[in-house]
């Protein structure tokens, strides 16, 4: 058991890891794509010649801060591959309370008051969007510090002293080539 948790989890950890990143991927991308939509629609009334017109306005228009979190939500879903440890339970304690307020602004489109009849079907969306993130977020912080890390595979390696000139004690191309003659790996110290 302690293994596998010393070895950054396995199976079961990738899998909640997965669950979480596309829950709040998908409650970010389901919020955004609500924001966007028409909430209200409105009549614009015009100078006497004119006839009146209607005028839709976006949740994103009504509530400004909405397309910004859930962008953020986005960024979020994203940046938990990237993180590890404390970090990655932090970042689920801040998509957590990003995801509430998501829900909390789905959740004013549909009981407050924007001055005209609201279409409930995008702050509804909205409001789920936000409850996806939340529960992602919360995955996150419960667990997160169990799942496994990305692999430093593509991380820069330390530059080595000067006059070494590589792996293989100091030689150049030829010692590289004779090493690789007897079978050896000259990129190995």
């Amino acid at each position: 058991m302690n293994a596998t948790v010393e070895s950054g989890g396995g199976a079961p950890g990738r899998r909640e890891l997965a669950y979480a990143v596309l829950l709040c991927l998908a409650g970010a991308g389901l919020a955004l794509w609500a924001v966007t939509r028409t909430w209200v629609v409105g009549v614009a009334g015009r100078p006497d010649p004119l006839s009146l017109v209607e005028e839709g306005r976006t949740g994103g228009q009504l509530l400004l801060w909405l397309p910004a979190l859930a962008l953020v939500g986005l960024a979020g879903g994203g940046a938990v591959l990237a993180t590890r440890g404390r970090l990655r339970r932090v970042l689920g304690g801040l998509l957590t309370l990003l995801g509430l307020a998501v829900a909390a602004g789905g959740g004013y489109g549909l009981a407050g008051d924007l001055g005209a009849p609201v279409t409930w079907q995008w702050p509804a969306l909205t409001l789920l969007g936000g409850v996806l993130i939340a529960v992602g977020g919360s995955l996150t912080m419960l667990r997160g510090h169990r799942w496994p890390a990305m692999g430093a595979r593509y991380d820069r390696r330390p530059s080595r002293p000067a006059g070494t000139g590589g792996p293989i004690g100091g030689g150049g191309t030829v010692e590289a080539w004779d090493a690789l003659d007897r079978g050896e790996d000259p990129t190995i110290r």
